[in-house]
């Protein structure tokens, strides 16, 4: 299994999983070129992909589906309400479908969970074949069911948007902070940490993503994660940093 997280961020987000021969991308919310290029620096071309699953509408999740779309027949897959929201006259309606509980891809079983967050119909990924990876960003907070989706995960990208402290004294106007901090907001590090140090097994590899580039800074995610699992005697961490402009791989 190979996971790659593309970009990841405010800006645009974009996740490769390959495992068992099938070739999947989580969100598209960069453009094609981006795609194509990092994708291409792992040896897979864009047109190989076998699907695409969106998590949600929000732009920095979508905005670069249309011209992916161009250069790919991947079948397109998603909640009904997130499919109602991006809905358009650009994107092929035939290579929309709905995801109600999971659907079979080649020989890996995609399943969706619900995520807290604010937007139509949002949903974090569990991908699961010869091994397990998991998609959960953008959580307001961290539910039973996408507990229940982290366990057992071989690779788990999951969000640590922001230190509060920074949050409440960095420059957002106050609604924002309130939405960001709110339960259908972004997860903070230190609740990140806490998820992840309750979990009973901990992942083979651990991806934090959708940093924010003004209220988070990587070494301080890290160290508010690392923090957490040091209370629980866990001193080793299999732990990387998802960037916006850097792809990394597990």
């Amino acid at each position: 299994m190979q996971v790659s997280v593309l970009a990841s961020g405010s800006k645009g987000n974009a996740i490769f999983v390959e495992m068992d021969g099938a070739r999947l991308l989580v969100d598209a919310g960069v453009g094609v070129r981006r795609v194509a290029r990092e994708l291409g620096e792992l040896s897979v071309p864009l047109e190989s992909l076998d699907a695409i699953f969106i998590t949600h509408e929000h732009s920095d999740h979508v905005k670069g589906l249309e011209t992916i779309l161009k250069r790919t027949k991947a079948p397109v897959y998603t909640r009904p309400g997130t499919l109602r929201a991006i809905a358009s006259d650009t994107l092929p309606e035939e290579r929309l479908f709905a995801i109600h509980d999971a659907v079979e891809v080649g020989p890996l079983r995609v399943s969706a969970f619900d995520i807290p967050h604010d937007a139509a119909d949002p949903v974090g990924y569990e991908i699961t074949g010869s091994r397990k990876c998991t998609v959960a960003t953008d959580l307001g907070y961290v539910t039973d069911s996408v507990r229940t989706a982290m366990e057992g995960s071989d690779v788990l990208v999951f969000e640590a948007n922001h230190d509060r402290q920074m949050l409440r004294q960095g420059p957002y106007p106050w609604p924002l902070k309130q939405r960001i901090l709110g339960n259908r907001g972004h997860l903070a590090n230190d609740e990140a940490g806490r998820a992840l140090a309750s979990l009973k097994s901990c992942p083979g590899k651990i991806i934090l993503a959708h940093l924010s580039e003004t209220n988070n800074r990587p070494v301080i995610a890290e160290e508010t994660v690392a923090r957490a699992f040091a209370e629980i005697g866990v001193t080793s961490l299999p732990l990387a940093i998802a960037l916006q402009d850097e792809m990394v791989t597990a």
